[in-house]
């Protein structure tokens, strides 16, 4: 796996994590979309560990800084 995701992206989606769990932990936001939620909360912090998003794939979508101090 390449990967394919900078480090705002990544932080930006830790937050989002964060938000997410507190919301539902708080009792917030219940039922499905809180579980929903959570469940998205962890597929951020999954990808966010390893930075690599599987939806940028398909797209051709990268946030990683290239050489050089370019960005795509």
């Amino acid at each position: 796996m390449k990967k394919n995701m900078g480090s705002a992206d990544r932080i930006v989606r830790i937050i989002l994590a964060i938000v997410f769990a507190v919301l539902y932990f708080t009792g917030t936001v219940t039922g499905t979309l809180g579980i929903v939620l959570l469940v998205l909360a962890a597929v951020f912090v999954l990808t966010s560990v390893v930075s690599f998003c599987p939806l940028y794939l398909p797209f051709g979508i990268s946030t990683c800084a290239m050489k050089g101090g370019k960005t795509a």
